[in-house]
């Protein structure tokens, strides 16, 4: 299929992105994913569920829609367990709800370990608490990359801790830690919790999770990377038993009895409702539902998108030998196992580089010293081709 795939162009799945801004050359799918136009006839529908069906939307959403990217995502992390999935406006909303209901000793700070490499979102988040003392917090060092998942998995096992945080494929080097299942099994309701960050690994790593890890440990994860929805769609699959009265909840926590009376007492569903909140923008759930059936409809797996993309990153990674990006240093070089869809390289030109690239209209972005290259469906050897030729004008 690679094979076959090398020759083939996904670009008029992209027609509307690619076309209103031609001469770009978008190397950043890693940070905003170009939207195929399947998301368009998503929204569409959105809307025009709203203005037929007014208020009796709702019923088509959490009958029809909802249920549905709960399929999806329960497919795509191999658990094929849809009540265990929640959805929220962002990922950050579903950390805060998931650290509230963690377990902790008494009035006693929660204590969580995750790496110093964690996504925005945690790393700032976790920060403030433990500068405002709600927390105590420990960090993993994630270099030396090569050995992060033992001394990760190592520090976890000697104990200590309420809360384990990891992210699957680390956001800055696009290096992957591989001991999910091994994090997992560590997990207990009474605590620790582990929480697996998947936001660079939903739908780039095939079945990332699996019902093994899924029957004691968290996933988060979105739809605006290289789920190709765009915002709007953060998840978290949340394994039973695990945090059955979350502290902070809204009303669609008891959904499924609306039409009881108010009372002295708070229910909750027992799946992964039990974690939601209120009244949400459910267009992200349209546009993803969409964009899941343009890819079925093309035979487009995961697997199959990974290939590809693998196959663009040799190309080049072969393309750019004695260029000036030849000469930094790669943090995340092709090896037999799952990749990020991004190349990650350090140098204290990084930034430089980006700002050139910019001028030239082709988008990447960096992260301190680190330049980083996304590769998405819409990408050919053309289009690597040409970030060659200005990898050659770098200085």
């Amino acid at each position: 299929m690679v094979a076959q795939d090398r020759a083939l162009s996904f670009k008029p799945l992209f027609a509307r992105s690619l076309g209103a801004a031609p001469d770009r050359l978008h190397f950043a799918a890693h940070s905003h994913h170009l939207w195929p136009d399947a998301s368009l006839e998503g929204q569409m529908q959105c809307w025009e569920d709203a203005s037929m069906l007014a208020d009796r939307k709702w019923g088509r959403i959490m009958d029809e829609i909802w249920p549905g990217a709960q399929a999806e995502v329960a497919n795509e992390l191999g658990t094929d367990d849809s009540s265990a999935i929640v959805f929220a406006s962002n990922t950050h909303d579903l950390l805060v709800r998931l650290v509230a209901a963690c377990p902790r000793d008494g009035e006693a700070p929660l204590r969580v370990l995750m790496s110093d490499g964690e996504f925005h979102s945690a790393r700032r988040q976790m920060a403030r608490w433990a500068e405002a003392g709600e927390i105590l917090l420990t960090t993993v060092a994630a270099e030396p990359h090569d050995d992060f998942s033992d001394r990760f998995l190592s520090a976890a096992e000697s104990g200590g801790h309420d809360l384990i945080l990891v992210s699957h494929v680390m956001f800055g080097s696009g290096r992957i830690f591989e001991g999910v299942e091994a994090l997992a099994a560590l997990a207990r309701p009474d605590g620790p919790w582990v929480a697996i960050d998947g936001y660079h690994a939903f739908m780039a790593v095939a079945d990332p999770f699996g019902p093994k890890a899924a029957t004691s440990a968290f996933y988060l994860g979105g739809g605006y990377k290289y789920a190709m929805a765009g915002e709007g769609m953060g998840f978290m699959h949340c394994p039973p038993a695990f945090g059955e009265r979350p502290p902070i909840t809204g009303w669609y926590a008891e959904f499924g009895d609306l039409t009881a009376p108010p009372g002295s007492s708070v229910g909750y569903t027992r799946d992964a409702m039990r974690f939601m909140g209120a009244t949400f923008d459910p267009s992200a759930l349209y546009r993803f539902l969409a964009v899941r059936a343009m890819l079925a409809e093309n035979g487009l797996t995961s697997d199959r998108i990974a290939a590809r993309v693998a196959m663009l990153q040799d190309l080049m990674l072969d393309r750019l030998a004695g260029t000036p990006l030849a000469d930094a240093e790669l943090l995340n070089p092709p090896g037999n196992g799952p990749r990020a869809r991004f190349l990650a390289w350090r140098s204290p030109r990084a930034q430089r580089w980006c700002n050139e690239l910019m001028d030239r209209n082709c988008i990447t972005d960096v992260r301190g010293d680190v330049l980083r290259v996304g590769f998405g469906l819409y990408h050919d050897e053309e289009d690597v081709e040409t970030f060659v030729r200005l990898g050659r004008t770098l200085a």
